[in-house]
């Protein structure tokens, strides 16, 4: 017997990021020396005192049974006070975060979790790929938010159509930002808080690079902003900011509502995570954050040295305040994809093209500060031979 799949994986969104993979083992098969400037999966390893965590939790037999619904609660009451601490938000452990198996599971989950087919949705373009992944399961609509760098690459509320407004339940957000590396101002979110409430729309604000700020600026929380709780909630992840990329393990915290529709929904997917892991995750979250500091303070390095190398050969990039991405023009004559095709092909060197996050990455592309400095300036060497720049 042949089964299909269902029409709605069939509309699921093809892996942009697999096909990108394949194009750069394609070439390091041939024997290249490929500099990868287009994966976005954090290269240092976990912090030993959270793997320790880990290794003395996992021997002990209670953690090997089925976790408790909904999360542990002495990791909720963590992230309550690592809000508290870290933004001065007061959030309710219990109705207030809910437990994810990383931040992505919650991203895609929740539009069929508060949404019914048919509504509308708004997401930022360029963003991250797997939010239409969520558009597709839910099956809505969805609309999109134009991203520009006059406008520092925040949305334009005043830009969108009345009627596309009317018609929106739910919108995402992503800060700060990936691809581009922008960030939020409380400036901002007071009017995303404002526009929110006027037209009924609950807002996620992705908060996935929320610890990696730069010039000494810490980047903002959405829930510091008055009124935030009324109208969203923020998704954290520890992939990042912790190099836990392969622990899956985030939180979502704010709006009751929301909160309450995530677990609901989780009850019926999941039995929540690991008890070793989210026990992990309480030491992490408790922690004094200096392995947090020093990561930044290494991504920052990169990023500078990366941008005079590019500088130096005349590739002048988006000045990002956070995340661990560069976003770069491309050079006229070149579509976003035949420019990463080119560098591949050429120099050896791979790069994201823009369109993989959307029509609004066009023009653009994307690069992770993932390597160690001396390749950004063995790669910016390689591009200029190539006499794009002039």
């Amino acid at each position: 017997m042949n089964f299909e799949e269902s029409k709605i994986l069939q509309n699921l969104p093809k892996q942009f990021f697999a096909s990108l993979v394949k194009k750069v083992n394609d070439k390091v098969a041939t024997g290249a020396d490929v500099i990868n400037l287009g994966q976005g999966n954090p290269d240092q390893p976990t912090p030993d005192f959270i793997v320790k965590a880990m290794q003395e939790q996992t021997a002990i037999p209670a953690n090997h049974k089925y976790s408790q619904f909904r999360g542990d609660p002495e990791l909720k009451r963590a992230a309550a006070n690592f809000y508290q601490r870290e933004y001065g938000v007061s959030l309710d452990p219990d109705k207030e975060i809910a437990i994810l198996g990383g931040s992505k599971i919650g991203l895609v989950e929740l539009p069929f979790a508060i949404l019914n087919p048919g509504d509308t949705m708004l997401l930022p373009d360029p963003g991250y790929p797997d939010y239409l992944s969520g558009v597709a399961l839910a099956q809505v609509k969805l609309e999109l938010m134009a991203l520009r760098e006059e406008n520092d690459f925040l949305p334009d509320y005043s830009s969108l159509d009345p009627q596309i407004v009317d018609a929106a339940k739910l919108m995402y957000l992503n800060y700060p930002n990936n691809p581009t590396g922008a960030v939020a101002t409380p400036e901002f979110y007071s009017q995303t808080v404002a526009f929110a409430q006027k037209n009924h729309i609950g807002v996620v604000q992705d908060f996935a690079y929320g610890a990696i700020g730069f010039d000494g600026k810490k980047p903002v929380s959405f829930l510091q902003t008055p009124g935030a709780k009324d109208v969203g909630i923020e998704m954290d992840t520890f992939s990042k900011s912790y190099n836990m990329a392969g622990w899956r393990i985030g939180f979502a915290a704010g709006n009751a509502d929301m909160i309450e529709a995530i677990n609901l929904i989780q009850d019926h997917l999941f039995v929540s995570v690991f008890p070793a892991i989210q026990k992990a995750a309480v030491t992490a979250l408790n922690s004094d954050q200096a392995s947090v500091h020093q990561l930044v303070a290494l991504y920052e390095k990169r990023r500078n040295q990366f941008f005079k190398a590019a500088r130096a050969i005349g590739w002048e990039p988006y000045q990002s305040g956070g995340s661990f991405y560069a976003w770069m023009p491309v050079p006229k004559g070149y579509t976003s994809e035949s420019f990463a095709d080119l560098l591949l092909e050429k120099a050896a060197v791979a790069v994201a093209p823009g369109t993989g996050f959307g029509k609004g990455g066009e023009g653009f592309v994307r690069v992770g500060l993932l390597i160690d400095e001396p390749r950004f300036t063995e790669a910016c060497e390689r591009i200029a031979k190539l006499n794009l720049f002039q």
